[in-house]
């Protein structure tokens, strides 16, 4: 038994009315990284120098040396860009999520105090901005437990959001675990919140953004110039708000960096979609922390019953019965791969038809032999299975005129007697009138056409059966 921890389905068909306040089509999130004083330095007790996210190119850690550039670039994002920032926010009167390391806030008492005084979210960040990947777990729990304890000495309340960045396979987990956070967000997989289930904690994820990022401008390939980030972020927010306008309300999130953004030609960009969108109307800015108490409002989560962790009796208790007397059927599929992907009607059907057709031809054969004949004695005997009749009554079967029960008995004895299994159609899909027409058509089918067919509408019954248990 394997299963696959990967969510590659998410909402699927069915995404959630946002139902935003006021109505609003879109949800916008602006986030500030307020990293600078926490990056990679020998004196932050670190081995090397940083080299991620500046304007230096091709910049690469030194091993146990200062790097005089890096540290002030980083310098000027503290002394300058933040400031710049916050003029123009607070002008605009725009809500804004601080992503605030915390080593990093603790030497930057002015700036947090302005973001106090705002009323801005201040989320951690983690202890340190530095790379989490190589951390065994108990030494990455414990980053995260100092990094709690510090937010709440330096900011005076303990951080209600977390968003680490450069995190581990495990960082989403235990920070779970921790049960300390309104929202997560090491996440990039969606457009809309969505909660994660980690052991008994319900977990809301709010999905970050590594694309609407100033962060590009320090990538290649990446924006040069303002007015390609301005463009950029126009043409999401278009899409986005047009998909609301359409029905499905999404969230647009935004990165940014004091010492990317804040830089003169930069931010200039990011202040040409600001007047923008706010001339648009329809659009509601929020902090993550405000969009979390929306969504655990209207979204609340609740826990259901989920194939891919069902145990192998509960698997084939739930749909051993989908393929006609066949529960062998089922009891390879728990076997299979399973994750959230076959949490749904589409991915239990998938998994019950690969193993119906991977099946060795004397048992497909079975299969097609275990259906009953379209109206025949046992209809007429009480004897078939609870679907199989509820399934030929919907089409009228169970209440042929004598002609008609005499022209089915007829055809089904030449089905039969010509092809070696009963004739088999979802009759659902169909009245008496085309299921008679089907019978005459496939009648003139050879052997091999024929047992195809028959394979084709015996996955199309267990789909029809799915769905009404999927319901």
């Amino acid at each position: 038994m394997i299963r696959y921890p990967r969510d590659l389905r998410g909402y699927g068909q069915n995404k959630p009315d946002a139902a935003w306040p006021g109505g609003a089509k879109l949800a916008v999130s602006l986030v500030i990284n307020f990293e600078e004083g926490g990056e990679n330095c020998i004196l932050h007790g670190d081995a090397a120098s940083e080299a991620f996210l500046s304007d230096v190119n091709g910049a690469s850690m030194w091993p146990g040396q200062r790097h005089w550039n890096m540290e002030s670039i980083y310098e000027y994002g503290a002394r300058a860009g933040f400031w710049r920032l916050y003029r123009l926010f607070t002008e605009m009167a725009i809500p804004i999520t601080v992503y605030g390391v915390a080593t990093a806030l603790a030497r930057a008492p002015e700036q947090l105090a302005a973001m106090q005084a705002a009323g801005w979210e201040i989320a951690s960040h983690g202890y340190k901005w530095v790379e989490h990947k190589d951390m065994p777990e108990a030494e990455e729990r414990e980053m995260i437990r100092k990094a709690i304890a510090l937010h709440t000495e330096v900011v005076g309340e303990p951080p209600k959001g977390w968003y680490t960045g450069r995190c581990s396979a495990n960082t989403v987990r235990l920070t779970a675990e921790t049960g300390q956070f309104d929202w997560i967000a090491d996440t990039y997989d969606d457009d809309l919140p969505y909660w994660l289930e980690v052991g008994e904690r319900d977990q809301l994820v709010i999905p970050y953004t590594l694309e609407a990022n100033d962060m590009r401008f320090a990538t290649s390939p990446g924006y040069i110039e303002g007015e390609m980030f301005f463009q950029y972020l126009k043409d999401s927010f278009d899409t986005l708000y047009r998909e609301g306008v359409e029905g499905e309300a999404k969230m647009f999130t935004i990165g940014l960096h004091n010492r990317l953004i804040g830089r003169p030609g930069k931010v200039a960009g990011l202040r040409r979609f600001l007047d923008y969108a706010r001339a648009k109307g329809g659009v509601w800015f929020a902090t993550r922390g405000e969009i979390a108490a929306h969504w655990r409002t209207h979204h609340p989560h609740t826990r259901t019953e989920r194939p891919s962790q069902m145990s192998k009796e509960r698997f084939v208790k739930a749909y051993g019965a989908i393929y006609e007397h066949s529960p062998w059927i089922a009891e390879r599929a728990w076997e299979l791969e399973l994750g959230p992907a076959h949490d749904c009607l589409e991915g239990v059907a998938s998994v019950l038809a690969r193993m119906f057709r991977s099946a060795s031809a004397d048992e497909r054969l079975a299969v097609l032999k275990a259906h009953p004949d379209l109206a025949g004695k046992l209809a007429q005997a009480r004897l078939l299975s609870a679907d199989s009749s509820a399934e030929q009554a919907s089409a009228g079967l169970d209440a042929l005129t004598a002609e008609e029960r005499a022209t089915f008995e007829a055809l089904n004895a030449d089905y039969t007697r010509k092809f070696g299994f009963p004739f088999i159609i979802a009759v659902r899909d169909h009245a008496k009138g085309s299921i008679l027409e089907a019978f005459y058509r496939r009648l003139a089918n050879d052997p091999d056409t024929e047992r195809a067919e028959a394979a084709r509408q015996v996955e199309r019954i267990a789909y029809l059966r799915l769905k009404d248990l999927f319901a």
